[in-house]
Order: C-alpha cells, then structure tokens, then sequence
C-alpha cells in the first residue's frame, strides 16, 4: 500500500476533549475519527488492526468447534420481556418503536435471540452440545461515554453462547472456551491475566474476565505473587484473620459528635483509630431496606452484597430514606436500634468488640458497642473489597494489585435464560430438560484500545506484529530521486511476495514528517532508504518496539533481511 494513494489523516495533536493514551493515539494515528458521542468512524489503516483481532478471534472460535452465525441487531420487546429485562436492563438499552408501533431495541447483547433460536431448533440431546459465536456490531447508551473505544455506545463484539444437556456439560464448553480466550490473548502478543469476576447484568453463577494489564486500566485485580489466584477486587475473596476477642466491653454509651460526619472526623474528635469505627451503609436493595456494617477503614462491596442478598437492584439509600429509616440526617446511621429488614455486617466484625457507631441522632454516636450484645446483625458474610495487606484466599500468600482493562469475559449462565424463554429438549428417556448454557464475549474494538494503551511510548503507537496493521513501514526520503524511488519499488515488491503487508510511505513531505508519522502509527519494523543510505549502499532499519536502528547491505538484502 502506497501512503499517496491511502487515506492516513494523521494529526499533530490529539483534540482537547481526548482523554486517554489509546483515544489520543487512535485520532492521531489516522485511525478513527468520532462521529458523536460514543460513535467513531473506523478509518482505513485502524480497520485493519480491528480485522486482524477479528480474524484471530474467528480462527480461535472455529478451532475450538464454534460455529459462526450472525444474529440482527435490530431485537423485538417481547423477548426481552420474557427475559425479564426489558425493565431491569436500563437506560442502556436504547428503545424504539417501528412504523407499527411496536417496541423493538437495539441489542447490546444476544442472549434472548440466541436462546429464542435454540428454543425453536433443538428438541433432542442428540442437538447437544452446540456453541454458535457471531461478530456484530452493539449498541449501548452508556449515559457516559468517554475514554474513545474503551468505553463508547456503539462497538465490535464477537459473543458466543454454549449449550450443553447438563452442568457438567456446561463445564467442558466454559474450559474450552476458557482455553480459546487464552490462545487468543496469547496470539494478540498482550500481557493478560485471566480473573475470576462478577457477573454483572449478563447473570449467571461464575465468570471470569480477561484483562490486558496496563497502568491506565479502570480496573482493579487482587493477583497472588505466590500462586496463580487473580480476581477482580468486586470478587476477591477476604480471609478474615485473628482471634475473636472474648472480652465484653462496658454499657454503651452516647457521646456527641457535633457536625463530625465522616469516620475520619469521628475517628480525630474520639481520639480513636478508624479501625475503631463501624461504618452502616443503608442500601434499597429490590425496595427493602438493608444496613451493611464495615469496619470504619474499609468500603462495603456492593456486588458482594447483590449477590450474597440475590437481589435484582441494589442502590445506596437517598438522604430522604436514611432520615426515615434512622430519625437523623445522613453521617449519623448505626446498627443499635435501627428500623431496617435486615442488618449484614462484614465477618470481620466479628472478631472484636468495643466499636463506636451512629446513635441514629443527630450529632451523636455510641462507644462500646458489642454488636452481639446491642445490635440486631442478621448474618456476618464477606461483603467488603479485598485491600492491601490481606492475604490471598488460596494459598495465604501476598497480594498486588496491579490495573487491567477489561477486554474479554465469560460466563456460566446455567438455565437463567432457558428457563425464562422455555428453551428444553427431551433426554434419552423423553423426558424434557432445561438447556445449560453459557455466554462468552471479547471487546473486538476494545482490544484494539487495550493494546494501544499497553503498548506505547513518548513517540507514538508501538504494535505487537500481530495486531499491526502493517509489518513494516518503508520510508521513502526522497521521491524525486529516481534511483531511490526505483529501490524502494524494488524493495516494496520484495516484500510483498513475501507476504508481508508493507505501508511504502512514497508522499513528497519532509524526511521529519515521515519520521515522526512512523514512529506515531507504530508499524513495527521500519526501513528507511534515502540518496546517502543510497549511495553506501544500505537501508537502515528501526525496530519500534526497541527503536534500535541498524544497517542492512542492499546488495543481497534479501540474505540479510531474512
């Protein structure tokens, strides 16, 4: 490909409203422009870096016995209705009604189409087992979007779904799409970390997401230095640890804490640790009410709480709520007579006592509180995110914590979506069974990000070969020099039969601007001919990655490149 005759737009700076390394590169680069918020256009030289990560999903799907298909975007009301989540989704869920006057959406997801299908096609084990995957386009009206392709409304997916006739079954199609996930991620050259993780909207009993590790990430990962544990802090596991102190403290007592809301100016006004302090976090967990209790230096972890509760919506209590259910204004909650369903408290909690609490009134807290003693605690569980200094869960061992981006995950639905849709087969005795299913899916254009984002420097892009758009980018210094044109077309049909893919930047523009547009798309091996590299007869060639220049003869270039 000749740079005059391809559509590379590149820029010197990245637009005042980019926010990450990837978005800002990516427009630089020439390789995506946005059309509205959320929506990019993908440019030429960016499509090829998209398709090349498609291509390597689709070889990985097919691999593992995936069969392809392709489901509409375009998805009717009634589906999601018998779903159940046509109203729990959320405003993500961009709706609209045809001509007809009938509700439709577009899909963010496929499960209601794919197992509506399955529904109507299989009737007998004999079907089973059976994996589809399909590469489409999503929609969802993220009511933020930022970060260009990390986080926008409208992106490339590939989803896959797993039917099998039993759990165990469904445990050999999660382990080979487990293996899949790994292969491709290996293949894209990414530093990556498969980590047990909640499942979210999507539902199911288990997950894991794959994450390409990069200190920009949005997340979070507990990962053990000593055994192979990693999981997303929303999962992570906390050992508790310590004796349970026996010793029963005195009555409690109120003290006032005038204007001190916070655990930490509670904490400086009592001349107390916030160790010390029990935090009471009032939740509207499905319209009920629930305290969660957590010592005064952790954070409650909602997931934790959604599914330790198996509840559908959970939210953090209004102001207008927490004064009803406790009498006082927001900064003063405790679990000593508090007018709620159900108190859950942390289990390490149940390790000491002695706590100083919200006395449910305003400017006031209780010391001494035994919460066996003084409080109503319906069940101690873990409900708090995992932090530095616990151990792993698994073998006792240290815990970092380094940031990752989400970039694929997989999920074992079990029969959520068979049993709302009546998605059944008859077994071997005729008898009808739910099918067990799965769902597995990978951020086609978030992966592009995600590398952009672990792959960069000072200059530019720095591409692994296989996500590359090209493998190596001939720079061309001086055009209207014959003898150098006529090399570098030489050199060009060279590596073209090959079989490499070379971007032969041919453009009457200063040697500067073809240095630093190399350096900015991120090519991986640059080669530069020019009159004096000419003249002594040789090429100097930049590895990206190392930026190490080196010199190759052009007399028997071929021996040598190779």
């Amino acid at each position: 490909m000749r740079f005059s005759q391809y559509f590379v737009p590149t820029l010197k700076e990245a637009p005042a409203d980019a926010e990450v390394v990837s978005q800002k590169l990516l427009i630089r680069a020439g390789m995506i422009r946005r059309l509205t918020s959320g929506i990019y256009n993908y440019l030429p030289i960016g499509l090829r870096s998209i398709n090349k990560i498609a291509n390597i999903v689709r070889e990985e799907m097919n691999r593992s016995g995936t069969l392809e298909l392709l489901m509409p975007t375009v998805q009717p009301a009634d589906l999601w209705e018998e779903s159940g989540r046509w109203e729990h989704y959320g405003k993500e869920l961009l709706r609209f009604k045809d001509r007809h006057d009938r509700d439709y959406c577009l899909g963010p997801t496929h499960e209601e189409v794919i197992t509506d299908l399955i529904r109507k096609e299989v009737k007998s084990y004999r079907q089973l087992p059976l994996m589809l995957y399909q590469i489409q386009t999503k929609f969802r009206d993220e009511i933020r979007p930022r970060f260009g392709l990390m986080r926008g409304r409208e992106f490339m997916m590939k989803d896959a779904y797993s039917f099998d006739r039993d759990d165990a079954g469904a445990e050999k199609s999660y382990a080979i799409m487990y293996d899949a996930y790994r292969r491709i991620f290996e293949r894209l050259a990414l530093k990556f970390k498969p980590v047990e993780a909640d499942s979210g909207s999507i539902g199911g009993n288990f997950s894991h997401e794959f994450m390409v590790l990069a200190e920009t990430g949005e997340d979070v990962i507990a990962s053990c230095t000593a055994c192979s544990y990693a999981a997303n802090v929303e999962r992570a596991v906390v050992t508790v640890r310590g004796e349970k102190n026996a010793a029963e403290p005195p009555a409690r007592a109120a003290v006032a804490t005038p204007g001190k809301h916070s655990v930490e100016e509670v904490a400086a006004f009592l001349g107390v640790a916030p160790e010390a302090v029990v935090k009471t976090i009032l939740l509207n967990v499905d319209g009920t009410s629930v305290a969660a209790l957590v010592r005064g230096d952790r954070e409650v972890n909602l997931p934790k709480v959604k599914n330790l509760l198996r509840a559908d919506e959970i939210a953090f209590a209004s102001p207008e709520e927490v004064t009803a259910w406790t009498g006082a204004p927001v900064g003063f909650a405790g679990p000593v007579n508090l007018s709620v369903t159900r108190i859950i408290a942390d289990r390490e909690l149940a390790l000491a006592e002695g706590w100083v609490v919200g006395a449910n009134k305003n400017d006031t807290h209780l010391i001494n509180v035994s919460l066996a003693r003084d409080a109503n605690v319906t069940e101690y569980a873990d409900i708090r995110v995992i932090a530095q200094g616990d151990p792993c869960p698994v073998c006792g061992g240290r815990l970092e914590f380094p940031r990752g981006i989400e970039v694929g995950h997989i999920f074992k639905l079990g029969t959520k979506y068979s049993e709302a849709l009546h998605a059944v087969y008859l077994d071997e005795n005729g008898k009808e069974q739910l099918v067990v299913m799965g769902c597995y899916g990978i951020g086609i254009t978030r992966v592009l990000a995600a590398c952009i984002e672990q792959n960069n420097d000072e200059a530019g892009i720095v591409f692994p070969p296989p996500v590359a758009p090209f493998h190596v980018n001939l720079l061309n210094l001086d055009p209207k020099n014959e003898a150098v044109t006529a090399k570098a077309d030489e050199l060009y049909t060279f590596f073209d039969a090959q079989g490499l893919e070379v971007l032969l930047d041919d453009r009457d523009e200063r040697p500067g601007v073809k240095f630093k547009d190399a350096d900015l798309i991120g090519i991986p091996m640059q080669l530069v001919i020019g009159g004096k590299g000419l003249a002594r007869g040789v090429v100097e060639a930049k590895d990206r990655r190392t930026n190490e220049k080196t010199e190759l003869p052009l007399d028997g270039f071929a021996e040598s490149f190779a």
